[in-house]
């Protein structure tokens, strides 16, 4: 009689064959994610900079939008090294096993 958990070995070809799969199917994987991110808070921080410059350089560029632009771009700056973070902690919880 066969067991059915025998049934369900996953061999780590089948493994990557899958993800590359998923990832195909999702039009991207973990690491597009974080890098469209990371660009987007790359952005932001541009964005608000200009803005900064504007106010200083008295081009007319409202103050109140200057500050918004450096929030958000303050924002998603902290949001990135929470993201960081939970990655380091993870990779360190990972090594930390014993297989």
């Amino acid at each position: 009689m066969s067991s059915p958990i025998s049934a369900l070995r996953i061999l780590p070809a089948e493994i990557e064959s899958g993800a590359a799969a998923e990832s195909q199917a999702t039009g991207g994987g973990f690491a597009d994610t974080l890098k469209s991110a990371i660009d987007e808070m790359g952005e932001l921080s541009s964005q608000a900079e200009t803005k900064v410059a504007g106010v200083l350089e008295g081009t007319g560029v409202d103050v109140h939008s200057a500050l918004i632009a450096v929030e958000k771009a303050d924002l998603s700056f902290q949001l990135m090294m929470q993201v960081r973070n939970k990655i380091v902690s993870a990779y360190q919880e990972i090594s930390r096993m014993q297989f």
